[in-house]
């Protein structure tokens, strides 16, 4: 018997034994005891009843819950014969328990237990909403109205072995039944009330005498007080209770405090428990102390023995109650085991989301790989490298498994590691785990590596190195994406950390999974960017040409994301001249880049007609638009419109240069002394629009300049308009005065191109020369033909003079032919010009607009072989229009040069 019950019949005796009062008394006392005894018996009665569907709903909930998580459940449902194992099982606990079915049905609603045998294999009938909530694996507790009356059913899950649902368990009992047993029990509380009647008539006059003096005068509300203890007492029955006074002495104890605080009988602890102090019954002493001193606490977590439990302490002096405390206790060692595996497996789920998240961010190869590792060190892994074969960092598939493997990234280590150098080749034993994995296509654990038995033969000095390095466990797991083997990944723990196990081999096999879907990706794109970026460097020119006018520098820089369409060009023309080319495709990928190749050569070949800027970009207009009609009803191909140029033509002789520019930035001029300027360039409509005719720009350019030609991924970016970057390069270009060409193009790159560049960036810097007057001479010619001997004598002294003796004699001839044509067929005034530079030009010019042509003179004509005698005497020769006219003009090579 329990101390509170022996408590309370020690009371009821005291009262029993109580003296006779005055009759008023007494027949009021019986009134008020007959009303009192009448209401409890109905108070109990109605209170059975109303809590009789709640002790229905535990009930069912609790047998479900218990039959579902019985030992062999789920693999006597996943057997062969379910029901011969479950229905005897299903009965008995049927009956023991008193609920009134337990049906077992698998995962498609199908029974495989029932009561009533006939409904076995049929399908599970009820609420739609309830069977639906079954099948979907939820507990649930349900009451409604069946045909036998208010009834409640409880459904738990079964689970199989590794976690998946089988099925499920549902137990149903009638409220009616619970009811039943309360409907037994009124006559037995009629006739204890009776009893208590005829007891309360015969002693209530003992009653108030003998209870003030065994109460010691204790009133109604110290009664009431003394009976809340105990009934907090009585109600905690699953929580450990200890009542304590001010002085740490221990009043009361319940069983559940005594079984977790192991006060156990044959311990001694258990009868005389009471009236000791705290501190003397044989508790771990933190949890002694904080018992004693009262304080009060909330979940503060203490040991017991080989428990961990959860101390909650109040005060009992509140409401001028006596003074000591109350102290509640709660077994979590298994909640606290749960917790941490619950922990563990959310904190695996956000590595794989964060690596979800991260890895695969960039195309870059290099990046990719260092993705996995930054997300894997140190949450997954103390170390961590990516290995990848050699065909793949070059953007192809590999062909065999067994190739060389490169250390693409490396984290969890210092700078020169002895073991793991990123950039290196990574050589391995063919026993390795790398190999293994490499080899085999599956991953390979090492849970413990200082066990020598589980080393596989020609691997112990790897291990051994491993071992020294105190890396104690570790897993590696091959990158395979369409049953194409990349490269593997290595995951190491160095002590204290814990070994691996099979949990963290299924989470390295999903991140590899993960990486090497991005790693072939990233693979696809890095052949792709080589395949473009080599034709966009093929198409662009090699080597800039030697020439007389400019020293010139360039430089060019394809976007991250992908190759565009910008490029540059240095072209010679006759008379020492040269012409500076800058454009730009919108666009990126192989489309820009070739179509920046057709551009580049189109210009080449609209150059050789020595035109004027502004009528090659005429002709490279109407190019572009009749491209862009070829392409109108191919809807797969881009269109070249929006393509831009900048074209522009400087005379050395003269000093001057002539632009045009469709749609382009206008050219930067630095000049000498330090001044930059950006000369004013009619702006046009880019290539293709049409509509609007170019026009050209002439300036004079001191000897010296820096003429800068751009494209405008050199200023601009995302986060930066033309205008801004346009004004750091000029300030940059004030700055350095000094710079040559090649000083310039990396100072430009180091200072203006942005640092994220989202398209990519061509840079043409060119300083302008002026040709000494010494290598020019000029004479005009008068209309007579008599004078063409005297000046083809003073031409060929000059050509001695000049040192080229060598080439006299054919420049003799070339201008004699020359000149005679031009004052045969041509208009005055005409002139003869000579030019030595890296060639020795000879340039006869006049006032008619008729172009001579070469052609095969026949064998009985008298002339037309002059041309003939100028292209095979010079190195090439043509003719060039004016605003005055033509210019016809020849080149020869200079001794000691390549012709």
């Amino acid at each position: 018997m329990s101390n509170f019950a022996r408590t309370v019949r020690d009371r009821i005796r005291a009262l029993s034994r109580a003296p006779s009062v005055a009759g008023q008394v007494f027949i009021l006392q019986v009134l008020l005891t007959l009303v009192l005894v009448s209401l409890a018996v109905a108070a109990l009665a109605l209170q059975a009843r109303a809590h009789a569907s709640e002790e229905a709903r535990e009930r069912s909930l609790s047998v479900a819950r218990t039959f579902a998580e019985g030992p062999g459940i789920g693999a006597a449902m996943t057997g062969t014969h379910p029901t011969s194992l479950l229905q005897p099982r299903a009965e008995e606990v049927r009956k023991r328990t008193g609920v009134d079915s337990i049906v077992v049905f698998d995962r498609h609603g199908m029974r495989l237990t029932h009561p009533q045998t006939a409904l076995i294999g049929k399908r599970i009938v009820g609420p739609e909403s309830v069977v639906r909530q079954e099948l979907a694996g939820k507990t649930i507790a349900r009451t409604f109205r069946a045909s036998q009356g208010p009834s409640v059913i409880s459904a738990v899950p079964v689970t199989g072995a590794h976690g998946t649902l089988v099925g499920g368990v549902s137990v149903g009992v009638r409220i009616e039944s619970v009811n039943s047993e309360v409907d037994h029990q009124l006559p037995l509380l009629l006739g204890a009330g009776s009893g208590a009647l005829a007891l309360t008539t015969a002693g209530t006059a003992l009653a108030g005498r003998r209870l003030r003096r065994q109460t010691h005068g204790l009133g109604p509300a110290e009664m009431t007080r003394m009976y809340a203890h105990h009934d907090a007492v009585l109600h905690s029955v699953r929580e450990g209770v200890l009542i304590m006074d001010a002085d740490g002495r221990l009043l009361l104890i319940n069983d559940e405090a005594r079984r977790l605080l192991q006060l156990t009988p044959d311990a001694g602890g258990a009868e005389s428990a009471e009236g000791r102090q705290v501190t003397e019954l044989g508790l771990e002493p933190p949890l002694a102390r904080l018992l004693a001193a009262g304080q009060p606490v909330t979940d503060e977590v203490h040991a017991a023995g080989n428990r961990l439990l959860a101390v909650n302490i109040r005060p009992t002096d509140r409401a001028g109650g006596p003074a000591g405390s109350v102290a509640t206790l709660r077994d979590t060692t298994e909640l606290r085991a749960l917790s941490g595996r619950a922990e563990a497996a959310s904190e695996r789920l956000r590595l794989l989301y964060d690596a979800g998240v991260r890895i695969g961010s960039t195309l870059e190869l290099s990046g990719t790989a260092e993705e996995l590792v930054g997300v894997t060190v140190p949450r997954f892994a103390d170390i961590a490298t990516v290995e990848l074969l050699e065909p793949v960092l070059r953007g192809e598939e590999p062909g065999a498994s067994h190739g060389v493997l490169h250390r693409t990234a490396v984290g969890g280590v210092a700078p020169g590691h002895p073991l793991f150098r990123p950039g290196e080749k990574a050589v391995h034993a063919p026993s390795s785990p790398q190999r293994r994995a490499l080899e085999s296509g599956q991953a390979v654990l090492h849970a413990e590596l200082g066990d020598t038995a589980a080393w596989p033969a020609g691997y112990e000095a790897e291990a051994r190195r491993l071992l020294d390095q105190d890396i104690h466990s570790l897993i590696t797991v091959p990158l395979r994406f369409r049953d194409v083997t990349l490269g593997v990944a290595t995951f190491c723990r160095t002590r204290p950390s814990g070994p691996f196990d099979d949990d963290d081999l299924v989470i390295a096999g999903e991140l590899a999974a993960r990486t090497a879907v991005c790693v072939d990706n990233a693979r696809r794109y890095t052949r792709e960017h080589t395949m473009v970026t080599t034709l966009q460097r093929n198409l662009l020119p090699g080597a800039l040409p030697d020439q007389d006018a400019v020293e010139v520098a360039s430089r060019y820089l394809p976007a991250r994301a992908g190759v565009g369409g910008d490029w540059f060009d240095v072209l010679p023309l006759p008379g020492a001249r040269v012409a500076l080319v800058v454009g730009d495709v919108a666009g990126q990928g192989l489309h820009a880049a070739a179509t920046m190749g057709r551009l580049r050569t189109a210009v080449q070949n609209f150059s050789a007609l020595d035109l004027p800027p502004d009528e090659v970009l005429a002709l490279l207009d109407e190019l572009v638009a009749r491209l862009d009609q070829e392409r109108a009803t191919d809807t797969d191909t881009a269109r070249i419109t929006g393509a831009t140029c900048l074209y522009a033509i400087y005379d050395p002789v003269s000093g001057r240069c002539s632009m045009a520019r469709a749609g382009h930035p206008g050219p930067v001029l630095a000049r000498p002394d330090g001044t930059v300027l950006t000369p004013e360039v009619p702006a046009s409509p880019p290539l293709g629009l049409g509509g609007e005719p170019f026009e050209a720009a002439d300036l004079a350019v001191p000897e010296g300049s820096r003429l800068i030609l751009y494209t405008n991924g050199l200023v601009a970016s995302h986060d930066r308009d033309h205008d801004t970057g346009l004004d750091l390069l000029c300030r940059t270009l004030a700055a350095a005065p000094e710079l040559n060409p090649g000083q310039t193009c990396r100072e430009l790159f180091a200072t203006v191109l942005p640092a994220r560049p989202t398209d990519d960036a061509a840079l043409l810097v060119a300083r302008t020369r002026l040709l000494d007057l010494k290598d020019v001479a000029e004479w005009e010619v008068p209309a007579d033909p008599a004078a063409v001997a005297p000046l083809r004598a003073a031409c060929a002294q000059r050509i001695r003079d000049w040192g080229l003796d060598d080439a006299a004699f054919a420049a003799e001839l070339v201008i004699s032919e020359l000149v005679t044509n031009a004052l045969r067929y041509g208009v005055p005034p005409v002139r003869i010009r000579l030019l030595r530079g890296h060639s020795l030009t000879c340039e006869v010019s006049d006032g008619s607009s008729t172009s001579p042509h070469l052609r095969r003179a026949a064998v009985t004509d008298e002339g037309g072989r002059g041309l003939f005698l100028v292209s095979q005497l010079a190195l090439r020769w043509g003719t060039r229009y004016t605003a005055q006219g033509k210019v016809i003009w020849a080149e020869q090579t200079l001794p000691g040069t390549d012709g």
